[in-house]
């Protein structure tokens, strides 16, 4: 897989302040790749940085080959850009937009695609916030667009359109677009993403791979201790047991099915109830304040 995004030693300067410090991120052709982090991490900055909007203080950026910054004509015609925010002329039309972005644009195609079709001939200033969140996507798509840079592009969104919005990222993912995402969502990401990296005070704390950063994470067993046993009445479990004065014991482990299946038994064999049994694998979201522990 060839890399169509990459950044090598990327820093980024606000005066005095470095709010990148070394990035190195590669994007491959065709996947999703999710740059996660706080309020302040970086990765807002790192996406200007490939999107061509600013220029590196240090450090190398290329997307399909060129520089964002210098090469920007070559660049920009072959890639899709959502903002945070977008400033759209109130009294334009989304149909009217869409000609106006593109003037060759199937504007009713795209517009369906996002399921805007029933609000084509709205003023923009009668959209609703999800709405114009929606036709920024449908812009940056119109032009089939080989990379697509994707920043918190769900923020303002009900539920049935967040879901409408990953429908459509799997479609153009299968057509074979590269998209880079930010997003706060980590349940976006989760279910998006192939690759991920996240940032924390300006520098890549955990990278690779969802699985394999899911995988290097402790699974989780919950459960509220039948009464009147104590600690002492657990059978050995492989992994680290918590007991909280309430009651409730969880327990993280690298081998979920055997501890899993040493509780389940002697639960059985001793003829206990397990009230409020849990399990599961590491979420992103342990991985998210785990990066920002360790960092």
């Amino acid at each position: 897989m060839r890399n169509v995004i990459e950044a090598a030693g990327l820093r980024c300067r606000y005066g005095d302040f470095e709010a990148v410090r070394g990035v190195d991120l590669q994007v491959g052709e065709g996947e999703l790749f999710a740059l996660l982090g706080t309020n302040g991490a970086g990765k807002t900055t790192t996406l200007e940085a490939l999107e061509g909007l600013r220029a590196p203080s240090a450090g190398t950026v290329r997307v399909l080959g060129f520089d964002p910054h210098a090469d920007r004509a070559a660049v920009r015609a072959r890639t899709g850009v959502v903002l945070q925010e977008s400033g759209f002329p109130a009294d334009l039309t989304p149909r009217e937009m869409l000609r106006l972005w593109r003037r060759d644009a199937n504007a009713d195609e795209a517009l369906e695609r996002l399921d805007l079709a029933h609000r084509r001939d709205v003023r923009l200033k009668q959209l609703s916030g999800g709405e114009r969140r929606r036709l920024d996507l449908a812009l940056a798509l119109v032009g089939r667009p080989e990379v697509l840079f994707l920043d918190e592009p769900t923020t303002g969104l009900d539920p049935e359109s967040r879901k409408r919005t990953w429908e459509v990222v799997r479609e153009v993912l299968a057509e074979g677009t590269t998209v880079l995402l930010t997003t706060h969502y980590l349940e976006e990401a989760e279910s998006l993403a192939h690759r991920l990296a996240i940032l924390h005070r300006g520098e890549v704390a955990v990278s690779g791979p969802l699985v394999d950063v899911l995988a290097a994470q402790p699974a989780r067993i919950g459960f509220d201790m039948p009464d009147r046993l104590d600690a002492t009445a657990l059978p050995i479990l492989g992994g680290d047991v918590v007991h909280s004065p309430s009651g409730r014991v969880d327990v993280r482990t690298r081998d979920l099915q055997h501890d899993l299946s040493a509780l389940l038994h002697w639960a059985h064999r001793d003829g206990l109830r397990l009230h409020r049994l849990s399990a599961s694998h590491a979420s992103l979201e342990d991985v998210f304040h785990r990066a920002k522990e360790s960092s």
